[in-house]
């Protein structure tokens, strides 16, 4: 919606007509003025609730903002493809069938607002933008009360970089410092379990070596005994 020649055409397809010069700048302008006109009511409200007087309405957002500069855009399109000038473009037509060129001009504009309503509306959907100019209302109004003043850019790359990477670098390595303590204390009791399962391998192969010494001792005193019984035979 800017001050260009953008191209659109009527809902039954004729040629298309281009916007009039000047008109999208004229709708920018409404912009502004309703943002500087919104500021000045946002400064009475804040002026007259100290009184305790009657309350003022809020403020528009941008959303509705954007909605008055689309209107005031149409309005301008309109009054500069006004009657006078479309009989004039048709002269000849116009004089034949005057009632005939009105029609088709109501139908023409008709067409044409609709087409471009809906072109907008497309545009706001795709981009989100409702929810985006609600989103950034928020941000403005918290601004309001906040008491140390905005980051702004030093100019300096560097510095710039180093003031937005330096707190998320920390944090990341408070973060890898707290994972890499748990990992320790996770290792150290593995470790114990470890040792503690060694130590019970080693204590059953001590049981399993008393057990088999016992059990070839007694085999030894069986061999022994079974040797006496048959010498005193």
């Amino acid at each position: 919606m800017g001050g260009g020649r953008r191209a659109t055409t009527n809902g039954s397809g004729a040629a298309p007509w281009r916007w009039p010069m000047g008109v999208g700048g004229g709708a920018v302008g409404r912009l502004d003025m309703a943002a500087a006109r919104s500021g000045g009511e946002e400064a009475a409200a804040g002026g007259d609730g100290g009184d305790g007087g009657s309350p003022v309405s809020a403020a528009p957002g941008r959303a509705q903002v954007f909605d008055t500069v689309v209107d005031t855009f149409l309005e301008k399109l309109v009054a500069a493809g006004s009657y006078q000038r479309f009989a004039n473009c048709y002269r000849c037509f116009y004089k034949l069938q005057p009632e005939v060129t009105r029609s088709i001009y109501d139908q023409f504009i008709s067409q044409l607002q609709t087409s471009i309503k809906e072109e907008i509306q497309e545009v706001k959907d795709e981009g989100n933008l409702e929810m985006l100019f609600n989103s950034l209302d928020k941000i403005v109004e918290e601004a309001k009360n906040q008491e140390e003043p905005a980051w702004r850019p030093s100019g300096i790359p560097e510095e710039d970089v180093r003031s937005a990477m330096v707190p998320y670098l920390l944090k990341h390595r408070s973060h890898l410092r707290k994972v890499l303590k748990e990992k320790e204390e996770e290792n150290g009791k593995v470790a114990e379990s470890v040792l503690a399962g060694r130590d019970r391998i080693a204590e059953l192969q001590r049981l399993i070596q008393a057990r088999k010494h016992a059990w070839q001792a007694i085999s030894k005193e069986q061999r022994e005994l079974v040797m006496m019984f048959q010498e005193t035979q």
